[in-house]
């Protein structure tokens, strides 16, 4: 198993296979990756509903599924984790039901409120129809993710495995994306 494509995007800096493509200087998560879709060309309309999470999610698995021809629908798995859930959407959510007097639920928000969103955004612009899972975890394990992305490889459940951390959590946000296959494209 080998890894052919990777991005990383934290703190204001987007890289590609280990190069730098973007930086943003500004505080704001949603300026930036808002920003970073728009300078890579992403086409997605759905993009700017979206919340933070799935926003990362789309442009670190859209600038590698990009660079990538699949004969198939069903030849990329998604793998991806993160520590806190979608805790930003919930907090938004929260604030919608908390005053009994002022009691007015989004279902825009709603939506949202389940990290596994993140990769069904990914699926709908790639069309894929392919395994996927989403682990909430303690911390990054680069380790667990990849040894089941070998599984998937290893029971060709897959051609190609998009192995993905994306954290957006206030202010922090990190986005780690892995291609893996068997031999390289």
């Amino acid at each position: 198993m080998q890894i052919t494509h990777s991005c990383e995007i934290a703190k204001g800096i987007v890289l590609f296979n280990g190069e730098q493509v973007n930086e943003y200087t500004g505080q704001d998560f949603v300026a930036f990756i808002n920003e970073v879709y728009r300078a890579q060309k992403l086409n997605y309309p759905k993009f700017f509903k979206m919340d933070g999470l799935s926003k990362l999610a789309l442009v670190g698995a859209s600038m590698i599924l990009d660079q990538i021809d699949a004969p198939s629908d069903k030849d990329i798995a998604l793998v991806f984790a993160n520590s806190s859930s979608c805790i930003d959407i919930d907090r938004v959510h929260q604030k919608t039901i908390a005053d009994p007097s002022n009691f007015y639920p989004s279902p825009a928000n709603f939506v949202y409120t389940l990290p596994n969103i993140a990769i069904g955004e990914v699926s709908i612009k790639y069309q894929l129809k392919s395994e996927s899972a989403f682990f909430v975890c303690e911390r990054y394990d680069q380790n667990f993710l990849m040894r089941y992305a070998r599984t998937l490889l290893n029971q060709k459940q897959a051609k190609f495995v998009l192995v993905a951390w994306v954290e957006v959590n206030k202010l922090n946000y990190e986005g780690k994306f892995f291609l893996v296959s068997q031999s390289k494209p």
